[in-house]
């Protein structure tokens, strides 16, 4: 008789048989049959995911509007990289010490009372902009890092409940279908960002997503209850040492993690757009609303085309190479960039009839084989993570994971924003480019374990 302890089947399946995945070209729809709690929750989180997208943009746009600086812009997320990584360790341990749907709610409250800071400090600065006074910058620093530190927790726990509400062999799938939840934010988001922008003014645009906000939330409260499978680990040290020591031992999820670093680092631009939409390509705020969203489109193509997920076994090879892809995309951008910065390509201007809309569609497109090539990192990552690892140790995986994906894009705000404003606009994004292509390519040659990795048999 076998002494292994028995599986507890996910809460919302009732312990149905797997599921074997079908040939498909498209994306696989069966994990919002077989789980409702699932279906809400993905239907919620993409459409409070526009919201905060579109506050993303809106805040970029607010910051330069006020200070005419890049570096401005990119401060938004260096400041909150500290709180930030602190959240993702402190809101992991949470996850794994308390009911996880508790901590959904508490932590998705606290960003909706940030939003709508946020819409007071625009309004308050449109009201002392009409005479000719300008409202201070740090307090939407402040916001935007309180914003920061919720949505991480936020992210760490939402993640670890997956495999909670589904079929182990759904995981997968879902973490396509995930994609294209976020496709949708990055594609809606940003582009009615600039919309709103430049026709009704920033503090409108904060406002649309406090009310989308709330559809999130009410995914949330559609969650059963998810206490902890086994001993709650106390929050704290002790709690953060054990995390430290499992990922010590799982060196296929820390190669998972120190790639997406390396890609996030090297490869985010968008800290740029605001002058690329100013200056460069010219446009204006439809011009960074279209370019972000360009990223979005090839997310949410590549989530849409997702069938085959189910029969990829080789993780760590689909990783490096797809990762590969994206830094030769974000150079390809670089080069756009710098090609209409020497001026051959006539007089730009920040309104929407002064953009070079020749170099907006091979900005628009390189960016969208971006956003293409890192989800397909994404969906395998976020895939290895969560079926390598137990369920104790899941929500202080997902916090470091949260961290990397959340605090690594800040890095590369941080990046592009100080070598922008030393050299140029085109600078980061092309150096950027060839260094993550050159960097990956080692890398998989390097860590062996990880090349290997196969979902047959997932070791951490």
């Amino acid at each position: 008789m076998s002494t292994e302890p028995p599986v507890e089947p996910p809460l919302e399946t009732g312990g149905r048989a797997v599921i074997p995945p079908v040939k498909r070209r498209f994306v696989d729809l069966a994990p919002l049959r077989a789980s409702p709690a699932f279906a809400r929750l993905w239907i919620g989180t993409s459409i409070s995911g526009i919201g905060a997208q579109l506050t993303i943009v809106a805040v970029g746009l607010q910051l330069f509007d006020m200070t005419g600086s890049t570096l401005a812009v990119a401060l938004v997320g260096g400041i909150a990289l500290l709180p930030m990584i602190v959240a993702g360790l402190w809101g992991g341990m949470l996850a794994d010490a308390f009911d996880r749907k508790r901590v959904l709610i508490v932590s998705s409250l606290v960003s909706w009372a940030s939003t709508i800071g946020l819409l007071v400090l625009s309004a308050v600065d449109a009201s002392l902009a009409a005479d000719g006074v300008r409202g201070w910058v740090w307090p939407f620093y402040v916001l935007t890092t309180l914003n920061s530190i919720a949505s991480t927790i936020s992210g760490a726990t939402r993640g670890s409940v997956y495999p909670r509400i589904l079929p182990a062999e759904l995981v997968s799938r879902a973490t396509a279908l995930s994609g294209i939840s976020i496709g949708i934010m990055l594609t809606v988001g940003p582009a009615l960002a600039g919309v709103l922008v430049a026709t009704v003014g920033l503090p409108l645009t904060f406002a649309v997503d406090v009310v989308l906000f709330s559809a999130g939330f009410l995914g949330i409260l559609g969650l059963p209850k998810l206490p902890p499978l086994a001993h709650a680990a106390r929050p704290g040290l002790q709690s953060l040492r054990d995390g430290l020591d499992f990922l010590r031992r799982a060196p296929n999820i820390r190669a998972s993690f120190l790639v997406d670093i390396v890609a996030m680092t090297f490869g985010r631009p968008y800290a740029l757009l605001p002058a690329v939409g100013a200056a460069v390509i010219g446009g204006g705020a439809v011009t960074v609303g279209i370019l972000t969203a360009a990223a979005a489109v090839g997310t949410f193509t590549t989530s849409l085309l997702s069938g085959p997920v189910a029969h990829v076994h080789r993780y760590g090879v689909a990783i490096g190479r797809a990762i590969i892809v994206y830094g030769g995309c974000i150079a390809a951008f670089g080069a756009v960039v710098g090609l209409m910065q020497t001026g051959w390509f006539g007089e730009v201007g920040p309104e929407w009839g002064q953009a070079n809309l020749v170099a907006l569609a091979l900005a628009a497109l390189a960016l969208a084989g971006s956003g293409a090539a890192d989800e397909v990192s994404a969906i395998f990552r976020q895939t290895m993570l969560l079926t390598a690892a137990p369920d104790e140790m899941r929500g202080r995986l997902q916090g470091v994971f949260t961290v990397v994906v959340a605090g690594g894009p800040r890095l590369g705000d941080l990046y592009a924003g100080i070598l922008a404003s030393a050299v140029a606009l085109w600078f980061p994004p092309l150096l950027g480019g060839l260094v993550i292509m050159a960097t990956l390519t080692v890398l998989l040659r390097v860590l062996v374990s990880f090349r290997e990795y196969d979902a047959r048999d997932p070791k951490p």
